[in-house]
């Protein structure tokens, strides 16, 4: 049979060596009867797509792969084209593929999860729903249990939509606490508090001895803003009960740890790990609020016994090069950061470690080791392409860096931080009208963005005399995200620029008490300045400096400013 790549070994799967002959003998070797010009069209298509791929012409080759799939019989054809297209985010193209490979296999349960996750992905809820139906009930637990298994996998897709998918899977198990608590945890990551909280309850109601959904609530509580609530709430469960369930301790660690109180988080893991010394996860978490109180020395110990588990190694390997990163340790933090290959925290690794490549001079290898970790990591094939274009800014690259972006836009149409790192890098290059076209058309997209709306807000205000319309997009993100420093300097710097400096100087020196940054100490150095404030200008640009030494805003500011100070 022929198998052009297993995304199962991501490593074999980067080997090309495929050729038009190969290709040919594969299509033979596999029994299928075609037509000389159908072998030789497929051959050409995967071919193609193989080529592609080794020119990180992704679409293209996810293309090229679905083409081979619609002509070819095999199943096998149609399964590689379907997870060449999912791995590199085509969304389309795999459910096309996707598809073709149930049409030609129908019993294969990997084909049928992969056009459930695709449906999923492109928004069509109802026909995800029933192909997810079909998977749930050939296991041999209840549905209502399965639907557990569930979670890790709709986690890691659009929170919005993986809700709507579990609330229509679990209407039929109105009963069912299993049902109940799966719903509950999606509509606390779409961000429903209340629907989260309610399903917890009644999951409760059903059985109340299940911790899990106690602890979901209490989550609830928490990220509904009710922190005092959310730890009561946990604390009564630990402290209610003579044999206390791990897990609540955990969790009420966690949240200790959430509101800032550390030492006690740090209290309730040692007490877990008293009794259970095994529990790596209770480890994890001592590492982290060890790493949080800079207790490097501790952390480094703790983060290195996790390594040595073999549990949560992303995370240790991540932390250790943070650490080492802090320590100045440059070939330790490389070391370690290049190590993480998978998790939240992998395309920030990644981007690190090159980062400090092109710190040392060679910006050549830095880009080069962002090449490599796509090949072998496909799946993060498109963010390495944006992480190369972030890295061509920093050394000043600015025309590569923007026929990267271009590429990455045409991948990702629908990523509002690509569209708005294009613009920002329109700006750097000097192209202020193109990037202030950028900016609107990002806003006619993202019109109840307080990012997009904030961006071209503040690029009007400061770059043209629009200071109106300006005011209007700054005062709009304010409403939507009322808390954010970068909003609230927007706010302070577009109200100076309408000459009313007196308001603007309590904005801008809220927005640094809550975030020190150097463009917003720039800011209210210049609006001192403006208010006749010299000495405190001059005294807040000090330390700006001892704390951004190498700020190209703040250097400025000092050879425009000082020199004139009596």
């Amino acid at each position: 049979m022929m198998s052009t790549r297993l995304l199962a070994n991501s490593a074999s799967f980067m080997q090309r060596t495929y050729t038009l002959i190969g290709c040919l003998a594969l299509i033979a070797f596999s029994g299928i009867t075609l037509a000389a010009d159908d072998q030789d069209e497929i051959a050409a298509h995967v071919l193609a797509a193989e080529t592609a791929l080794e020119q990180h012409e992704y679409q293209v080759a996810a293309t090229e792969y679905q083409l081979a799939a619609a002509l070819s019989d095999d199943p096998e054809i149609a399964k590689s084209a379907t997870r060449v297209a999912y791995s590199y985010g085509f969304n389309e193209e795999g459910l096309v593929s996707a598809k073709r490979w149930t049409t030609l296999d129908p019993d294969d349960e990997e084909a049928s999860l992969y056009v459930a996750q695709l449906y999923l992905r492109t928004g069509e809820i109802r026909e995800s729903r029933q192909w997810f139906e079909k998977l749930l009930e050939k296991g041999d637990d209840p549905v209502d249990e399965r639907l557990l298994a569930l979670i890790p996998m709709l986690s890691r897709e659009d929170p919005t939509n993986s809700y709507e998918l579990m609330r229509q899977l679990a209407r039929p198990h109105r009963k069912s606490v299993f049902a109940h608590y799966a719903v509950a945890v999606m509509a606390l990551q779409a961000g429903d508090m209340e629907t989260a909280g309610e399903r917890a309850q009644e999951a409760i109601a059903i059985d109340p001895e299940w911790v899990k959904p106690h602890l979901l609530y209490a989550r609830s509580l928490l990220l509904d803003g009710d922190e005092d609530g959310a730890i009561d709430y946990t604390s009564r469960l630990v402290g209610d009960d003579p044999d206390p369930d791990p897990e609540a301790r955990l969790e009420l660690a966690i949240m200790l740890v959430s509101a800032g109180r550390d030492d006690d988080a740090l209290s309730q893991v040692n007490q877990i790990l008293l009794e259970q010394p095994y529990r790596t996860d209770a480890l994890r978490l001592m590492a982290i609020i060890n790493f949080r109180l800079e207790h490097l020395d501790a952390a480094r110990d703790d983060f290195e016994d996790l390594l040595e588990s073999g549990n949560y190694r992303m995370d240790a390997l991540y932390y250790l090069g943070r650490i080492a990163d802090m320590e100045d340790d440059s070939e330790g933090a490389i070391r370690y950061y290049s190590q993480v290959v998978t998790g939240s925290n992998a395309v920030m690794s990644q981007s690190r470690a090159a980062g400090i490549m092109a710190e040392q001079g060679d910006a050549d290898k830095a880009l080069q080791h962002l090449t490599r970790f796509a090949e072998i990591n496909p799946g993060y094939a498109v963010d390495m392409l944006r992480t190369k274009a972030q890295l061509l800014v920093s050394i000043d690259r600015h025309d590569d860096a923007l026929e990267l972006y271009d590429q990455v836009a045409t991948y990702r149409p629908d990523s509002e931080g690509v569209q708005l790192g294009r613009a920002e890098l329109l700006l750097r290059m000097g192209r202020t009208d193109d990037a202030i076209g950028h900016y609107r058309r990002a806003a006619e997209r993202w019109p109840d963005s307080a990012l997009t709306l904030n961006a071209l807000g503040y690029t009007l205000a400061d770059r043209t005399e629009k200071y109106a319309e300006a005011a209007r997009l700054i005062k709009k993100a304010l409403k939507l995200s009322p808390d954010s420093p970068a909003i609230m300097d927007s706010w302070g710097w577009v109200l100076y620029k309408q000459g009313k400096s007196d308001e603007a100087i309590g904005i801008l020196e809220n927005a640094y008490e809550k975030f020190h940054d150097p463009e917003i100490a720039g800011h209210i150095v210049e609006v001192l300045w403006s208010l006749d404030r010299k000495k405190e200008a001059t005294e807040l640009l000090g330390e700006a400096e001892l704390l951004f030494p190498e700020n190209d805003m703040l250097k400025k500011l000092r050879e425009a400013y000082v020199p004139e100070t009596p």
